[in-house]
């Protein structure tokens, strides 16, 4: 005996319950042509994940009741598992169905809603109770949706329900080392309870999220027997076999592996790509300041893009250095893209002139510097609204966490493919992307960065070092540590007070900082909301 199930990873754009409607069907019929008995989708196929807010909307109950109708309507010869919203006694389920030739086989309520991180299904969902275990062509089939498997409960009562297979539909975003930590839950399940689980998940950007993908399958010996490729829209066929009581996969199929590296920069590329396309623009606009950040978005919004959407604008004053002009042409060079000379130096000392009544007798101080980066951002806004491009930010994580960055200046953007890569980050980028040709002249790369805002300024004058600095911005941010921990792992007591106290009192500027790419476990965006004003003290 055997069932041959299609995983469909795609993707499902949020809000656009038509036009996944007619994904699934397509998909469907797809399948039916690879001779599948049943094709499983991700988790809230019909609305896209997350939904957020749209849940709430009065005319969410007709959409989907509409959506349904039409997949059953449709009658196609295959069983076909999605998920999607529904509302029954006055309560919002986060569920997933089985339809065979039109009829329901299966409807099931996940369990566990997380509310972590960037989740926060709590506030629209509530939780189920039962477990859905149905049978299929000889087989006993669970049904469980994403967070259902980081818990033993589900699995254990699906088991000891009966159940041979486990379909599980995710929305699990990507961060850093996630895919192997979803290897390692999944076979911590099977170990448990033998069951051969399929993982399907979604693909692509959304907002400040990034779906990777990474499907997979998992044999009743907790070995993964089929995965499938990170960061691309793919079907794989795969036919489960009945042997001495289990159904388990035979032929092993597996996906190329990607390094770190690549799967950071794949990342960074898709949320981009994303947010630019299904947003409507023609193309990107950024400042090039010869320095490493701006080169690699550069070289993001390139391969993400395409050469003839990316413009480059290179725009000096007096402390700009030579060899920053030198190298920001020879990056748009290499890259192949539109480029422009654009000297904010007469603007900005007419600006000086305007505000120097004023000013009075104050002496120059960082309110130059500002204006200088705010000129800069004047310029690229003017470029977005007279061409239509969106313009993008290029600041890192190091510089948002501790206020590096000037508000409606080198902040001033819609959308920063950088906002949560450390600036150590940036450089192991670069150098990786080099080596799959040149794009970044190597001088941008070795020289010490700067903002070039004012006379021989170098980031390191007013912060430590970037490794030590991202390592206290990891603690402090991603892992919660207090102040008393960070000294007893022995950082100087100076830099960790200053530093922290630099990410305290800067929160008001990320919140007006663009939506960008989430790559780390805790970046700055939906999952880490702390107060703007309040007397918190970081000792403890």
């Amino acid at each position: 005996m055997s069932i041959r199930v299609t995983l469909v990873q795609h993707r499902f754009p949020v809000g656009d319950i038509d036009g996944n409607v007619e994904k699934i069907l397509q998909f469907s019929q797809q399948a039916i042509e690879q001779k599948a008995d049943i094709v499983v989708f991700p988790e809230l196929t019909l609305t896209g994940y997350p939904p957020e807010d749209l849940l709430l909307r009065p005319s969410l109950g007709k959409r989907i009741s509409d959506a349904l109708k039409q997949i059953f309507d449709a009658k196609l010869p295959i069983a076909i598992l999605f998920g999607y919203p529904q509302r029954e006694d006055g309560k919002l389920y986060n569920k997933a169905m089985v339809v065979d030739h039109g009829q329901v086989i299966a409807d099931y309520r996940k369990q566990h809603l997380p509310n972590y991180q960037v989740f926060d299904e709590k506030r629209y969902f509530q939780k189920g109770a039962d477990t859905c275990v149905f049978e299929f062509k000889g087989a006993q089939i669970a049904l469980s949706i994403c967070e259902d498997i980081w818990y033993d409960g589900p699995a254990r009562r699906a088991y000891e329900a009966g159940a041979q297979i486990n379909l599980n539909i995710n929305g699990s975003p990507y961060s850093i080392d996630r895919s192997r930590e979803r290897y390692q839950q999944v076979k911590h399940i099977v170990s448990q309870w033998p069951m051969t689980m399929l993982y399907v998940n979604h693909v692509g950007g959304q907002d400040e999220l990034v779906f990777d993908g990474g499907s997979f399958v998992v044999n009743p010996d907790a070995q993964v027997a089929v995965s499938m490729p990170l960061f691309e829209e793919s079907l794989q066929t795969v036919t489960l076999e009945q042997l001495d009581g289990q159904w388990r996969v035979q032929e092993e199929a597996h996906a190329k592996e990607l390094s770190v590296e690549s799967a950071l920069y794949e990342a960074l590329k898709m949320g981009l790509a994303d947010y630019v396309n299904r947003n409507g623009f023609p193309g990107v606009v950024l400042g090039m300041s010869g320095g490493i950040d701006s080169a690699l978005s550069a070289a993001i919004a390139v391969d993400a893009l395409g050469a003839d959407r990316v413009m480059g604008v290179m725009m000096p004053y007096h402390y700009t250095a030579k060899m920053s002009i030198e190298d920001a042409e020879a990056e748009a060079a290499l890259l192949g893209i539109r480029y422009e000379l654009l000297p904010i130096g007469e603007p900005f000392e007419a600006a000086q002139a305007v505000l120097k009544p004023a000013f009075g007798d104050k002496g120059v101080d960082v309110t130059e510097q500002n204006m200088q980066s705010r000129m800069r951002g004047l310029f690229l806004m003017a470029l977005s609204n007279k061409l239509g491009y969106m313009v993008l930010t290029t600041g890192n994580k190091s510089e948002m966490a501790v206020g590096y960055a000037t508000l409606y200046g080198d902040m001033c953007g819609g959308y920063n493919a950088l906002k949560d890569v450390p600036k150590t980050w940036v450089y192991k980028l670069s150098r990786w992307r080099n080596e799959q040709g040149l794009v970044i002249p190597e001088r941008v790369i070795t020289r010490p960065p700067s903002a070039e805002l004012a006379p021989d300024q170098l980031d390191e004058d007013s912060l430590p070092p970037y490794d030590i600095l991202d390592e206290l911005i990891e603690r402090y941010v991603e892992c919660d540590e207090s102040l008393d921990t960070i000294l007893a792992a022995g950082f100087n007591e100076e830099d960790a007070r200053r530093v922290i106290r630099l990410i305290d009192i800067n929160e008001y500027k990320r919140r007006q900082a663009p939506e960008g790419v989430r790559i780390s476990k805790r970046g700055f965006g939906r999952d880490r909301r702390y107060p703007i004003t309040q007397g918190w003290k970081p000792g403890v």
